[in-house]
């Protein structure tokens, strides 16, 4: 390795840190490779690393045994090279956080002549449009609100019909279509809803009114989905009463870490006043980098479909990549875009109270989770991550048909429903099927970065299949197995009863069916079961409802099975030509599908 450091170039680039068995430790940037690199060693004469370095980097480096670097063009390059490979292999030093959420915005298209609010996440063609937001929660209620409060156009169809409906009749419209208001009166409405988006004081008080009003008239459950939505449009932000006419528009970020739990709060300012705010807790083992982290959410939070764009972003903490990420954003979004720590005035004021909030926000997480159940697995299995996020891989099949698979996820405490996963598989057996999903999810990472735990049904089998495309794949996650007890060839699945097999890399557990870390891991297994099963008999549905539309046209059970297993599902079989279905069958069946 001496001898690479040495040849370093002086150019701009990424350089990568493996261990002994070639895992991977580390990635860095760097605008000097040779200098960045240079300067975690000591030549005395063997290579040692840097005594002055953080004890952090000091156990890093000792693992080190191996070095390798890829050459950019620019530091922005860089920048955006090493956050890629940071999510798509998860190495053991670098932070992984799980940042990317895309907000949604209300929007409004005024070259029309009677415009509409929409929601948008990104980036409407138009030369008059105009964003309000982000609204991290709370966008569709925001919105629902201006239609009940404000007679605008409720429906894009609404012009096209040229004639009054059920909204005109109950009041909520003014029938632009008929030519009851013209474009001026529209634009008054219009304008009105749009300062109140923001000044939101007024539109509250219109809802409570509404909210009377139905009361008044007993329609208690529309009275009622009136006061949640005023709860949920009063909670928008964090700092509500915060106010500062003087202060241009900007986003706030500040990230808050312990031991090993992180905070990131996020507010949005608009026209002086904060109008949303959202937050996002991350796990790490012992070491926290805070250049990585405000570089990873940075990077994750402005992409180039993002509408808006403040040209300030400010930060509670100075760190390495700013004037890099400045001038990456700029010419991303084609305009000035300042990154910068305030150090006095209303922007270091609302800096504090994020700062304030994140550690209050960290406190109560730390409280909930002193004892949680994910320490517990994480000792008895031995796992090097902490797994805050799991994985959890099941597949279903009837005889090789209908296959499919199923991923779900266990974050933080939770089910995290938006990130579940379906899968359509080809492989005909149980072991083939994982291959294929697993597969599919690995060359996946780049886009959805990898959790800390996957946990997979079956035994040891699949499990040394994940550990092989894992390795493969240059990433370290932890894996155990889970193994049905089988009574009678059959899966004993009884709750507080089943003896299910655990296998992790390096052991085997049969722990006692009443013991709350096996019922969870079954808990994880068992959910990612339902969805499967869930998924295959919708599949086995549409399966028969097809089968039974092409008997009725005349082809036969033995036909269509020679075509299924020939094809492998009925996509390929409506997607094949006419030739190729000719060949299996014959020209009257070929044309009979194609006219089908």
């Amino acid at each position: 390795m001496q001898s690479i450091i040495r040849t370093l170039p002086h150019n701009a680039g990424i350089y990568q840190y493996f261990d002994i068995n070639g895992k991977l430790l580390y990635v860095g940037k760097a605008k000097n490779l040779k200098n960045r690199v240079k300067s975690y060693w000591r030549f005395m004469p063997q290579l040692m690393p840097n005594p002055t370095l953080s004890h952090r980097l000091i156990k890093m480096l000792s693992e080190v045994t191996s070095l390798e670097y890829i050459v950019v063009e620019s530091e922005e390059d860089a920048l955006i090279l090493e956050n890629s490979l940071i999510k798509q292999l998860k190495p053991k030093y670098n932070i992984l956080l799980r940042d990317d959420k895309t907000y949604p915005y209300i929007c409004i298209d005024e070259s029309e002549s009677f415009p509409r609010f929409e929601i948008t996440r990104k980036i409407i063609k138009g030369k008059n449009i105009t964003y309000y937001g982000p609204f991290p929660s709370g966008a569709k209620v925001l919105l629902d609100a201006l239609y009940e409060v404000y007679p605008l156009v409720q429906k894009k169809s609404c012009i096209k019909g040229k004639k009054v409906c059920l909204f005109h009749q109950i009041g909520k419209c003014l029938a632009p279509c008929e030519k009851k208001i013209n474009a001026d009166e529209y634009a008054k409405i219009v304008q009105n809803a749009k300062e109140n988006i923001i000044k939101r004081q007024n539109l509250l008080e219109a809802l409570s009114q509404r909210m009377v009003q139905l009361a008044s008239q007993e329609r208690y459950e529309e009275a009622a989905k009136i006061r949640d939505a005023q709860q949920t449009i009063a909670s928008l932000t964090l700092f509500s009463n915060l106010d500062a006419a003087s202060l241009e528009n900007c986003d706030a970020i500040a990230i808050f870490a312990t031991h090993d739990r992180g905070v990131i709060v996020k507010l949005f300012i608009r026209d002086g006043k904060v109008i949303s705010s959202d937050h996002s807790f991350f796990r790490f083992n012992e070491f926290y980098d805070p250049n990585e982290a405000y570089a990873q959410t940075i990077m994750s939070a402005y992409q180039a479909f993002t509408p808006d764009v403040p040209n300030n972003i400010i930060v509670a903490d100075n760190f390495e990549s700013m004037d890099e990420l400045s001038q990456l954003l700029s010419k991303r979004f084609d305009k000035k875009i300042s990154i910068a720590k305030p150090q006095r005035g209303y922007k270091a004021k609302i800096i504090d109270l994020a700062l304030t909030n994140a550690k209050e926000l960290l406190n109560q997480k730390s409280r909930l989770h002193d004892n949680d159940i994910e320490h517990k697995i994480a000792t008895i299995f031995e796992l090097q991550d902490l797994p805050y996020r799991i994985e959890i891989f099941d597949n279903s099949h009837h005889q090789g048909e209908a296959s499919v698979g199923a991923m779900v996820v266990w974050n933080e405490g939770g089910w995290d429903k938006n990130s579940y996963r379906r899968f359509t598989l080809e492989a005909k057996d149980e072991y083939g099927q994982m291959r294929e999903m697993i597969s599919r999810r690995i060359n996946d990472f780049g886009e959805n970065p990898p959790p800390n735990l996957w946990i997979l049904d079956g035994g040891i089998a699949q499990l040394n299949l994940a550990k092989e495309l894992l390795k493969n794949a240059g990433v370290t996650i932890d894996v155990i197995a889970i193994a049905k007890e089988k009574i009678d060839a059959k899966a004993h699945r009884a709750k507080g009863a089943a003896k299910d097999t655990i296998y992790t890399i390096n052991d085997k557990f049969s722990l006692l069916s009443t013991d709350e870390r096996l019922q969870f891991v079954q808990k994880l297994r068992d959910e990612s079961h339902r969805y499967a099963i869930d998924f295959h008999r919708q599949k086995k549905r549409k399966i028969m409802v097809q089968s039974q539309l092409l008997e009725k046209k005349g082809i036969g059970k033995a036909t269509l099975t020679k075509l299924l297993n020939h094809f492998g599902s009925f996509e390929a079989i409506r997607n094949a030509s006419f030739d190729d279905l000719s060949t299996i069958t014959n020209e009257k069946i070929a044309k009979i599908i194609k006219e089908f």
